[in-house]
């Protein structure tokens, strides 16, 4: 029986990434996860809104798959808010098979709070309690949908403290590295992230 080929995967860069962050994973990959989507998105330094920036990753999908090619996603730190603004407030669940969550403030950090939201809107969407991140607790259904796994780092300073990094929902893992650039660096980090993207 031939296997069932897997969909499209869409990786996520953060607030101070470019695609480049993805280069150790790509290598890690070794070219079987095809095909594959990085957009450049314009964050700005954490002036663009996160939902704003989840309309723009949206647009980039539709352009390269159609609007209803599934595919999986990934999202590293800032970038696993974005994706899942898009899965749970512009309808991206319906097409997702697979969500993976990476060292992603899903339920705010410390780091954010002392920005002024007002001039950095995006950082001030990862505060706590933001407007942006009780509104996508409100309603899990979309994420419940679909499969869904957080990896974090339990020492990570961007996002604190770390085991905020995690979706309320879905399989959590713990990468043994301590800072949150080593979470797309470290082969420890890199593996176990592989090894989950190319689950059938």
């Amino acid at each position: 029986m031939t296997p069932t080929p897997r969909p499209p995967l869409v990786l996520v860069h953060g607030l101070l990434d470019t695609p480049a962050v993805f280069r150790g994973l790509k290598r890690e990959l070794g070219g079987r996860r095809e095909p594959l989507l990085i957009p450049a998105l314009p964050l700005r330094l954490g002036r663009t809104p996160v939902l704003e920036a989840a309309d723009l990753l949206g647009s980039h999908i539709e352009a390269a798959f159609g609007r209803q090619q599934p595919i999986d996603l990934l999202g590293f730190s800032i970038g696993g808010v974005i994706a899942r603004c898009w899965i749970q407030l512009l309808g991206g669940h319906a097409r997702l098979r697979r969500f993976i969550s990476v060292g992603s403030p899903q339920q705010g950090t410390l780091t954010a709070q002392p920005w002024p939201a007002r001039l950095f809107r995006g950082i001030g969407d990862l505060q706590w309690g933001s407007a942006l991140l009780e509104r996508l607790n409100q309603d899990l259904d979309p994420l419940r949908r679909i499969e869904c796994h957080s990896f974090y780092s339990g020492l990570d300073l961007v996002v604190l403290p770390g085991w905020r990094a995690v979706l309320p929902v879905g399989a959590r893992t713990m990468l043994p590295v301590l800072t949150h650039p080593q979470l797309l660096r470290d082969r420890a980090a890199l593996q176990p992230l592989a090894k989950e993207l190319l689950r059938p």
